[in-house]
């Protein structure tokens, strides 16, 4: 009831436009007045358990004392100033330590505050790359089907989904290919970038787990495949880690897994364990000095606004200490032995087709979930923030998440998925 709500959500909610969302038939945004841990405080007193840390970025929960200290600190110091001609010590040493943390010579780090931008960076340096060595033609991108690269223009035209046809030939063809796995696949693969690679900038993926797309896996083999059939054909390679970086697969970057290094690196979402937008765009030396000229035509031409902002490198500078200084990935190697261990019950549930776990990310496939919103409703009214889309259900938790709070989850799962109206919402 509407008269039960604050005044704000009544005076207010009409003025904000959602994300993902039919406004004419959205059901109302549930009212959030205060977060801690890894709950989430409703107006009217009901706490939720957070199963996927607010898209993915919360990696150390809400509230971690020590970011919060680092974050307060840097406001009251230096709220922001700009980077064009400028400098300062967050930047800097955020710059130095992605590139001792990035495997191989990752080392030139730009900035932006989202990762949708950060790949549109990313794609327009792979173009200038080839224009500045004086090579032409290389105008294309490889992408692959399921992948998601984000909502921004040339980032959607390097995904495949159903969120973006509304903008037609919008969108600049690309080359959408099935995700080379098997042997025969890698070899057609490879023929096409040898048949095509004097038209192709780039191939972007995302390594181990394509996420917006359906939380799809494949294997490290399947990534060290695509790397040396790249590195073969003097393709870039860019890889977007904006989903799976920082843990969340089970070591700092999904790449490692694979022992490689691509030319380009994507990375967001936890970069700020979900407390400041940032982004960042990291490459190696061969495509930075590409850029390296007496003509200022050769430069990379970009520049976000809030670049490096001053309170986004605290919060990231913060992230990386307790990446250090606590035993992160073996929190998220417990987290994916409880997931491993506790979503194998819902294998026999009518409708499930696949349960899958990688990191701290667990997934159950749906035959079909037909009201997805009617689904995300009864996860509420049983005490959890899960948040299903297209035909899965998944839990993406935070990194500090207890046993027993991620016991709550999976019980809520287990409540709702063998509850008759569930069954009857998923059509199965």
């Amino acid at each position: 009831m509407d008269n039960d709500l604050p005044d704000w959500v009544t005076e207010g909610f009409g003025n904000v436009w959602l994300p993902y969302a039919q406004m004419q038939t959205v059901a109302r945004a549930l009212p959030v007045v205060a977060t801690e841990g890894v709950t989430i405080e409703l107006a009217d007193g009901r706490t939720l358990i957070d199963g996927i840390a607010s898209w993915w970025t919360a990696c150390h929960g809400y509230n971690n004392p020590l970011m919060q200290q680092k974050i307060i600190a840097q406001v009251k110091n230096m709220s922001h100033v700009m980077l064009g001609g400028l400098m300062h010590e967050g930047a800097a040493t955020l710059a130095r330590r992605l590139a001792d943390l990035l495997p191989g010579d990752l080392d030139h780090v730009f900035f932006s505050e989202s990762g949708s931008v950060a790949v549109e960076i990313a794609l327009k340096m792979a173009r200038q790359y080839w224009t500045n060595l004086g090579s032409q033609g290389h105008e294309r991108f490889v992408c692959f089907n399921d992948g998601y690269h984000g909502d921004t223009a040339a980032a959607m035209a390097v995904g495949d989904n159903d969120l973006h046809q509304a903008y037609g030939d919008f969108l600049p063809p690309q080359f959408l290919r099935s995700l080379p796995q098997t042997d025969a696949e890698i070899s057609e693969f490879d023929q096409f970038l040898g048949s095509h690679r004097h038209q192709i900038a780039a191939v972007i993926m995302e390594p181990l787990v394509q996420a917006a797309g359906g939380m799809k896996f494949h294997r490290p083999e399947t990534l060290a495949a695509i790397a040396r059939t790249c590195a073969h054909h003097d393709v870039l390679l860019i890889l977007d880690e904006i989903f799976t970086g920082f843990g969340r697969t089970g070591t700092m970057f999904a790449c490692e897994q694979a022992a490689v290094t691509p030319d380009i690196i994507c990375l967001g979402k936890a970069l700020t364990a979900g407390t400041v937008p940032m982004a960042a765009t990291v490459t190696t030396s061969r495509v930075y000095d590409a850029f390296l000229s007496d003509d200022p035509d050769k430069a990379f031409m970009h520049g976000p606004t809030y670049m490096a902002n001053p309170v986004a490198c605290a919060a990231a500078n913060a992230s990386l200490d307790i990446f250090r200084d606590q035993p992160v990935l073996e929190q998220v190697q417990r987290i994916e032995g409880h997931l491993t261990q506790s979503l194998q019950q819902f294998q026999d549930v009518p409708g499930v087709i696949d349960v899958r776990v990688k990191g701290a990310i667990g997934v159950i496939q749906m035959e079909n979930i037909a009201d997805v919103d009617e689904l995300r409703a009864q996860f509420v009214d049983a005490g959890v923030w899960i948040r299903p889309f297209g035909d899965i259900i998944y839990l993406t938790p935070s990194f500090t998440m207890e046993s027993h709070q991620l016991a709550a989850l999976t019980q809520a799962m287990d409540t709702v998925l063998n509850s008759t109206d569930c069954n009857d919402s998923q059509g199965g």
